[in-house]
């Protein structure tokens, strides 16, 4: 029989979730975020917080929860401003056309209601 280990599950969910979103971040990091600030102004320089710093502590575990709860945010936001043409629609693949987002949305979410786990750099405080 095998047996559970949820904490591995949840360094599995946390490298996913912080380490694929860091590359948009990085991304923004190297190609800039003029198209953000067109849209949003001062308000788009958050998306390094969203996609660079919050996924680096949810990467690690370091104050897991609420990391998750600003990347959450972050999704919602991109959402909103790049995505919302796409709520309802199904992509060229016949997948939902926001589900990329979508997939770190609910990830975010299911990580501020774990926390990081055992295997993080923290895990003695209410927001780890």
């Amino acid at each position: 029989m095998i047996s559970k280990n949820t904490d591995f599950g949840l360094l599995v969910l946390r490298i996913s979730i912080g380490g694929l979103m860091l590359f948009h971040g990085v991304s923004k990091i190297l190609h800039g975020i003029s198209f953000l600030v067109e849209n949003m102004g001062t308000f788009a320089y958050a998306v390094y917080i969203g996609e660079v710093l919050a996924p680096l502590a949810i990467l690690f575990g370091w104050r897991t929860r609420i990391a998750s709860v600003i990347l959450a945010i972050n999704c919602i936001v991109a959402i909103a401003v790049a995505h919302s043409k796409d709520i309802f629609s199904i992509g060229e693949q016949g997948g939902y056309a926001n589900e990329l987002i979508t997939l770190y949305l609910l990830g975010a979410i299911a990580l501020f209601f774990t926390g990081a786990g055992k295997y993080a750099i923290s895990n003695n405080n209410k927001w780890d």
